[in-house]
């Protein structure tokens, strides 16, 4: 799979560490109120990561079809770990959803070995990975 992506990728994906940035800066300069809304933006963001393996998955040609569980399972984890660090105190949560993203763009890297994720889609994902676990981190420590 070697597909370049849409010209809007880059810059939405970017966009979307805006609320990433402005709710950790919020937390970093003592607004404890912003902590959930980074939690529930966070969550959000990796319940998102989860289904564009679904989409992957429905996607594929024959020749993927071997894939296809890992695929659907890759779709469904990070939901179920983003419910659960909004059940966890907030310092937990945030740092539950730092590494839910880390590892799921670990995984899509190994992944992409097989040829199974896009290269170009990875290296947004590792930027867009870097700037959200550095901003739910930020949160964490900020309790």
């Amino acid at each position: 799979m070697d597909r370049s992506l849409p010209p809007l990728a880059w810059p939405l994906g970017l966009g979307g560490l805006v609320p990433f940035a402005a709710l950790a800066l919020g937390s970093a300069l003592g607004w404890a109120a912003l902590r959930f809304p980074l939690a529930a933006y966070g969550a959000t963001i990796l319940a998102f990561l989860g289904a564009v393996h679904w989409g992957f998955a429905l996607r594929a040609d024959a020749s993927e079809k071997a894939a296809e569980p890992g695929r659907l399972v890759l779709g469904v984890v990070p939901s179920l770990i983003a419910f659960v660090a909004l059940l966890l105190p907030l310092s937990a949560g945030l740092a539950l959803l730092a590494l839910g993203i880390a590892a799921t763009a670990v995984v899509e890297t190994l992944v992409a070995r097989e040829g199974l994720v896009p290269r170009s889609y990875l290296r947004l994902r590792w930027v867009l990975s870097a700037g959200a676990v550095a901003c739910l981190t930020v949160g964490a420590l900020s309790g």
